[in-house]
């Protein structure tokens, strides 16, 4: 049984990656300092509280645990706060990758997958979006992950460190055989938005815009499964595992929708009417975000499995049943 930790394990996305790992018969622990992550969420794993900057405590679980692999997800991740604080975005994300690094270095693991986003692409040139694309993030969080690619690229060619760097698009859903789920604190992606809505938690659900050149005059998302997600992750593991070439892989549906379209099969999903409301545009969003996912079905063998109405159906079921998020 492999050894595998997972940093940030405690979070949405590492929740459900360390629930994958438990149900595939690894033998996993997970790093956070639960800053944004939840203790609940962990499920079959040594949970080891405590911060991936901290080369002290890294050394400690290093040393403790027979780690074969790391999938590191520990980063902030909020576009908004990374603009009006870019210190705290560099200072976290990256130096904690440099920890993690210098870690694994010492200790001779080789191979991370990491948890990039689709924010270092930044204004696309063109749709759908291919892994060759102009990386150009325009905030400091995709700024941040670009940076860490960076890196990993250079600490593969100097010390045999192989990555995968998977640049995610929009997560969503929820494990409900686990019962885990998203709880942020603030919610700030539109799916549990428009659940919040529908539960009386929100009186509404903004539209930032209606005037974008799109089929109905609002943004356009590419939206995966979490659980799907997992999955690519535990195929880039096994991919590296195999001796796989390191680079970066997009995860998306390869589809896009709209925002009123979220609201509208929500609508379906939940048989709640779910109020809307159309606001101003917020500054930096482009209008259309679709992944291509060739590279990653051709070179992984991934696919994602379940569609819009599923992840919302998914994500509703974990809403009902904590309307109040872990409740910590």
């Amino acid at each position: 049984m492999k050894t595998i930790l997972v940093a940030g394990g405690a979070g949405y996305i590492g929740s459900h990656m360390t629930a994958l790992l438990v149900e595939k018969g690894y033998d996993v622990v997970v790093a956070d300092n639960l800053c944004t992550g939840h203790w609940q969420a962990v499920k079959g794993a040594r949970l080891r509280v405590g911060d991936v900057r901290d080369g002290a405590f890294l050394d400690r679980v290093f040393s403790e645990f027979p780690i074969d692999g790391v999938i590191n997800f520990a980063a902030f991740s909020l576009v908004g706060e990374s603009v009006a604080d870019p210190l705290k975005y560099y200072g976290n994300n990256v130096t904690g990758a440099v920890s993690m690094l210098t870690a694994m270095k010492n200790h001779g693991v080789d191979k991370i997958v990491f948890s990039s986003t689709a924010a270092t692409y930044g204004e696309p040139e063109k749709q759908p979006i291919e892994e060759t694309d102009r990386t150009e993030p325009t905030n400091p969080y995709g700024a941040s992950k670009l940076a860490i690619e960076g890196l990993l690229k250079w600490s593969d060619r100097a010390y045999g460190i192989r990555y995968a760097a998977l640049r995610y698009f929009n997560a969503a859903g929820s494990n409900t055989d686990a019962g885990i789920g998203e709880d942020h604190h603030p919610e700030t992606h539109l799916i549990p938005i428009v659940l919040q809505a529908a539960l009386g938690k929100r009186d509404h659900v903004g539209i930032y815009g209606d005037d974008y050149p799109t089929a109905d005059g609002t943004c356009v998302r590419d939206y995966i499964h979490v659980r799907d997600l997992a999955q690519a992750h535990l195929l880039a593991l096994e991919y590296l595992d195999r001796g796989g070439e390191s680079g970066p892989f997009n995860l998306g549906s390869g589809d896009g929708f709209s925002v009123k379209e979220i609201i509208e099969t929500a609508r379906k999903v939940t048989g709640k009417p779910i109020p809307a409301v159309v606001e101003p545009r917020r500054a930096g969003d482009p209008s259309v975000l679709i992944a291509s996912n060739r590279k990653a079905r051709e070179v992984l063998g991934w696919k994602p499995e379940r569609g819009l109405e599923q992840i919302i159906a998914d994500a509703w079921t974990w809403h009902q049943g904590h309307p109040d998020g872990y409740g910590d």
